[in-house]
C-alpha cells in the first residue's frame, strides 16, 4: 500500500540490521510467486491460504505478525463481508474477490457464507482488495470479502469510498505468515523480526498496526480447512 511503503521500508532496514545481511531495499513485484519459490529466498510474505496450499513443502516458516484486530487472538485474522450500504449477502449476489489464493478474500468469506446458508453468485478476481472495495462502489459487484486489516488502513488513510458498509465479520483464522527458502534455518531471521518490532519507530509500527510476532507452527497451518476452488468469472 502506497501510502505506507515508508513505514514498511522502514520495518525491513530494521529486520536488515537485526539480521545483519540481506538486501538493502525491499522488492514490491506484481508476480509474487516466482518470489515465494525462489531458491534463495531470504524473507517474504505470504498467505495462509497458498502456504498450506501450492506452496504446501516448498518453502520454510518464518512466524507470523500481529495486527492486534478485534476479535481476533495473536497472529490471526479476519474478514469483513462488505455491500453496499442498504444491501446484504444474499444467495445470487456477484461477489469480488481480489484472488482465489486468499484466505481473507476467498477462503474465510467461503466458509462464512456457508455457514449463512448463502451461495454467491458470479464470482470475480480483482486482483486486489482496494480494487474490490471499488468494484463494489461502482457496482460491478454486490459483495466482498475485504481482510480486515486492509479496511482499517483504508479507512484511516482516507481510502474508503462512500457508500460501504460492513455486513459481517468471518471467524477468525491464522495470519498472512513470513516464508523463507526450503532448507533455510528459519530461527535467526524470527529473532531479527522480533526485536526489529520491538525496536521501530512507534509512528512506523502504528501505521503498520505492528503488535508483535508470533510463532504458530506449520502443523497449526496445514490444519486449517483449505476453501473450495471458486469457479472465477472474468472481470
Amino acid at each position: 500500500m502506497a501510502p505506507v511503503q515508508a513505514a514498511n521500508d522502514a520495518y525491513w532496514s530494521a529486520i536488515r540490521a537485526e539480521l545483519g545481511h540481506g538486501p538493502e531495499r525491499m522488492v514490491r513485484p506484481d508476480d509474487l510467486w516466482p518470489v515465494w519459490r525462489a531458491p534463495d529466498l531470504l524473507l517474504a510474505q505470504t498467505c495462509s491460504l497458498p502456504f498450506r496450499g501450492p506452496l504446501r513443502g516448498q518453502v520454510t516458516l518464518v512466524g507470523t505478525p500481529d495486527f492486534g484486530l478485534p476479535g481476533c487472538p495473536p497472529g490471526h485474522y479476519r474478514s469483513a463481508i462488505v455491500v453496499r450500504r442498504g444491501d446484504e449477502p444474499r444467495d445470487g449476489a456477484r461477489m469480488a474477490i481480489n484472488d482465489p489464493f486468499s484466505q481473507s478474500g476467498w477462503g474465510n468469506p467461503s466458509a462464512w457464507l456457508s455457514a449463512q446458508g448463502i451461495t454467491p453468485g458470479p464470482i470475480f478476481g480483482t486482483g486486489a482488495h482496494a480494487a474490490s472495495v471499488r468494484a463494489l462502489a461502482e457496482g460491478r459487484a454486490d459483495m466482498a470479502g475485504i481482510d480486515l486489516l486492509s479496511w482499517t488502513m483504508f479507512d484511516e488513510l482516507g481510502l474508503l469510498p462512500e457508500g460501504l458498509e460492513i455486513a459481517g465479520l468471518t471467524e477468525p483464522s491464522l495470519g498472512t505468515p513470513y516464508i523463507t527458502a526450503k532448507g533455510r534455518d528459519p530461527e535467526p531471521i524470527a529473532r531479527a523480526i522480533g526485536a526489529a518490532i520491538a525496536r521501530l519507530d512507534p509512528a512506523f509500527r502504528d501505521a503498520l498496526h505492528l503488535k508483535g510476532f508470533v510463532q504458530h507452527g506449520e502443523a497449526a497451518y496445514l490444519a486449517e480447512a483449505m476453501p473450495p476452488v471458486p469457479a472465477v468469472a472474468a472481470a
